[in-house]
């Protein structure tokens, strides 16, 4: 018995991996993380210009990374026992509350105090929003295009954070000011987030997914000891926290070094981060769709692991030899950028190691994805003092190459389940019809 066939526009979106019922939230993602994304390459010199110490400036993004760390994890138990359109709803909520508190009180009264409250607490809401999305995606996408629906989802995440949100920051900055700039973000948040609430009218965004009849307790609870209880996903956790621990590094220290010592202006340094993502988020759908063909461990391991390592460095020694000069900082930005997308098949490995409790293991997912955006500045916070911005980047690049040989050890669980996507978790991809 044949499948009718699809409406055109739903077979389009079939054929680009793209779940057709949730394809007005990939747009509605993309432009709540430009929103997300505006300050990402400034904040940091903006709040050091306004008399704010750089380690203070490392401790504010350390606070907002570990907020950002413990919704990402929350993303995915709340979706787990609400759904994610709730979850989604509350990140948009949390977002907007906090951002108005960071712009009318503590940067008008330079309180670091409510800084740390505004801003820090700010960090719950983006990943509630975006990786409760995340789970959506997972419940709906067919298996065979699993990496294919999360390298699009990485394309609209990355898209915005930071690539066109610096691209917005450097066009806005120039004629309405930094400031009046992160209202503008504001904007944006709330568009993408009103859109994709609004206009995804999905079934699995509105209800529990079943996930082996476990309830709110044990769902909590297991979210956790799934970490040790599995080990293979406590060690593919570790490999998530390592892929963007790095990139939110930067964000701390390489605005002020590419500036203030390398010597290329703001401006110049704004491009070169959109070149950067520019470049990652069609990296990202390569290596989604890379990760469907020829399996989802090697190209973590090789493509992201062993290619991160080598990036870091060059993204530090080139520009730093070589002084301010734009085409070659380009190219080594854009290699770096296209190194982060090779862990994006990690999406789709995380559920199908633990898929009796596929809730569980993409909560431990989330929690690695928001733990990196503290761990990165933490780790610029505790030895860019003792060892500069030179012994930081080799302290990243040792965890890339750490994150390759843990990522050699994430074989899928033997059974019917793991045996359907082969040995190494390569799978076929479908023919439209029967997607």
């Amino acid at each position: 018995m044949t499948n009718p066939p699809l409406p055109a526009h739903r077979a389009f979106l079939t054929r680009l991996g793209i779940p057709p019922t949730l394809a007005w939230g990939y747009l509605g993602l993309l432009l709540f993380m430009i929103g997300d994304g505006v300050e990402s390459g400034y904040l940091s010199p903006y709040l050091i210009d306004r008399g704010i110490p750089e380690s203070r400036v490392a401790l504010l993004f350390t606070v907002y990374g570990i907020a950002a760390g413990i919704a990402a994890w929350l993303s995915g138990v709340l979706s787990d026992l609400w759904g994610p359109r709730r979850v989604m709803g509350i990140g948009l909520a949390v977002w907007a509350a906090f951002q108005v508190l960071f712009l009318t009180a503590a940067l008008p009264l330079t309180s670091y105090p409510l800084m740390l409250l505004g801003y820090g607490l700010r960090g719950l809401g983006y990943p509630l929003f975006a990786y409760g999305f995340l789970v959506w995606i997972a419940g709906v996408a067919p298996r065979a295009r699993l990496g294919t629906a999360m390298g699009w989802f990485w394309f609209a995440f990355t898209g915005g954070l930071p690539t066109l949100g610096s691209l917005v920051a450097s066009g806005l900055i120039r004629r309405i000011g930094a400031y009046a700039t992160l209202w503008a973000a504001l904007a944006l948040v709330a568009a993408g987030g009103l859109i994709a609430l609004l206009l995804v009218r999905d079934e699995h965004g509105a209800r529990r997914p079943r996930t082996a009849g476990e309830g709110p307790l044990a769902t909590l609870v297991g979210s956790v000891t799934i970490l040790w209880r599995n080990p293979r996903v406590g060690a593919g956790s570790l490999v998530r926290v390592v892929n963007t621990a790095s990139q939110f590094g930067f964000f701390v220290i390489l605005p002020v070094h590419f500036t203030r010592t390398v010597g290329f202006t703001l401006t110049q340094w704004l491009h070169l981060l959109s070149a950067m993502f520019a470049t990652n988020i069609f990296a990202n759908l390569l290596f989604g769709v890379l990760g469907d063909r020829i399996g989802w461990r090697r190209t973590i391991a090789w493509c992201g692991g062993a290619g991160c390592t080598l990036s870091t460095l060059l993204l530090f020694y080139v520009p730093t030899t070589a002084g301010p000069n734009f085409p070659l900082a380009l190219l080594v930005a854009a290699f770096y950028g296209a190194t982060l997308a090779g862990y994006v098949p990690i999406s789709a490995l995380m559920p199908s190691l633990e898929p009796r409790h596929k809730g569980q293991a993409l909560a431990a997912l989330n929690l690695g994805a928001g733990a990196s955006t503290f761990v990165g500045p933490a780790v610029v916070a505790a030895f860019v003092g003792p060892l500069g911005v030179e012994g930081v980047v080799w302290i990243f690049a040792g965890m890339y190459a750490v994150s390759c040989a843990l990522t050699l050890l994430l074989k899928l669980p033997d059974g019917p389940e793991a045996a359907a996507t082969g040995p190494d978790t390569a799978v076929p991809h479908p023919t439209p019809a029967s997607a």
